[in-house]
């Protein structure tokens, strides 16, 4: 009977594991509106290179890869989640005015090169190698 239950369980685990990982290349117009408006409007000099979708098994999220490098992720309603810069800095009107004016304050010169944002948090990457933790309400958490 342990084995019977043992077994029910490893294969249960086995099912949802290979369906957590369910990536599939799309094309750039099968992405959200809202996704395809970011790239239209603040990465059009740039060609994709890569276009995908992660299913999980309870959300889906969207990755689009440039040929310069640039990453940009999207949730399952086409609003970034994380924009990575390798070669240039992030779009200033992506970036919340807040950060841009801290930054501009703060760390004048430099660049953001990366931002990520979830629900409670904002993170930047500067050029200069400092992050920068911010909270909701855009006042900083963090400086590492």
């Amino acid at each position: 009977m342990k084995k019977s239950i043992m077994a029910i369980v490893c294969l249960v685990a086995f099912q949802t594991t290979a369906m957590a990982d369910n990536d599939k290349p799309i094309n750039v117009n099968q992405l959200p509106a809202t996704a395809q408006q970011v790239i239209k409007g603040s990465f059009s000099g740039m060609k994709v290179a890569l276009a995908k979708v992660e299913s999980g098994l309870i959300d889906k999220s969207y990755d689009v890869i440039f040929t310069t490098g640039e990453k940009i992720e999207f949730d399952r309603n086409g609003n970034w989640t994380e924009i990575d810069c390798k070669r240039s800095s992030v779009p200033s009107k992506l970036v919340p005015t807040q950060i841009n004016n801290y930054v501009n304050t703060n760390y004048s010169g430099n660049k953001i090169l990366k931002i990520e944002k979830d629900r409670n948090e904002y993170e930047i990457n500067l050029s200069n190698g400092v992050e920068i933790k911010f909270n909701k309400d855009f006042m900083v958490i963090d400086i590492d």
